[in-house]
């Protein structure tokens, strides 16, 4: 694949730093990733889903939320409001400079951002998410016991790395109804997620795949574990991801 690093203003103004993947030969149609909760554009299986994507013919535009990787900002001034708007605001970036994007794809908190940042994209035809929350409150457990100063800042450690978080990132968490808006998506919908995922639990596929309207599709990654560390894991998700969207991309 053709990867070129581009960038361009995130939801707060900051600039968000991107990688775009693209075939050797013709594009098909562009897609959109959403990264896990503090991880970055550059994980394993992102990397792995991207080549997969552009060997059948998809482009794929990844890129670090604010405040994370190499975008600018501040991690402790986010919310999970705002990562929805990066991803409206990668999206009209695809659509000014290259296509609109067709197919969003999440991975687990990200997973929760594509179901919502759908709602404000026009031309997404579908959704996919990977080991994702059914809410995005799940991860809330993270942070419990976070001693937030006065500015409602706190150190915490996720995955064994610190990282400075605000108070507004939690309490933000708590007002997104996600069985509603699931319910509205009228789109297609893929739900992949392992049955021995020991982060995000295989309930919250279910639950997902209870509050969507059809067409929707459950695909059980197996003996996967949360990060689809596997390369195996993550060719099956971009191959059958490939083979879905590109019934629905004009």
């Amino acid at each position: 694949m053709k990867t070129e690093k581009v960038s361009f203003p995130g939801a707060t103004g900051q600039t968000i730093a991107a990688l775009l993947d693209r075939p050797d030969g013709e594009t098909i149609g562009y897609c959109l990733f959403a990264h896990c909760f503090t991880c970055t554009k550059n994980l394993n299986v992102i990397v792995n889903i991207a080549r997969q994507l552009t060997g059948e013919g998809l482009a794929l535009l990844r890129f670090d939320f604010t405040g994370l990787g190499q975008s600018e900002g501040e991690f402790a001034q986010t919310t999970f409001t705002t990562n929805t708007l990066d991803l409206v605001a990668a999206a009209e970036f695809l659509k000014e400079n290259y296509a609109a994007p067709s197919a969003l794809i999440g991975h687990s908190l990200g997973g929760a951002a594509v179901l919502s940042a759908a709602h404000q994209i026009p031309s997404v035809r579908c959704v996919a998410t990977i080991g994702a929350p059914a809410d995005p409150t799940h991860i809330k457990h993270l942070l419990e016991g976070a001693d937030y100063d006065e500015a409602g800042i706190a150190d915490v450690k996720i995955g064994g790395r610190p990282f400075r978080i605000g108070k507004e990132f939690v309490d933000d968490l708590e007002s997104h109804d996600s069985a509603e808006r699931i319910a509205k998506l009228k789109i297609p919908i893929m739900i992949f997620h392992s049955p021995v995922d020991t982060v995000v639990g295989i309930e919250n596929a279910e639950w997902i795949y209870h509050a969507a309207k059809h067409p929707k599709s459950f695909v059980s990654l197996g003996g996967a574990d949360h990060l689809v560390s596997d390369a195996r894991d993550a060719a099956l998700v971009g191959h059958v991801l490939s083979a879905w969207a590109s019934r629905y991309i004009e």
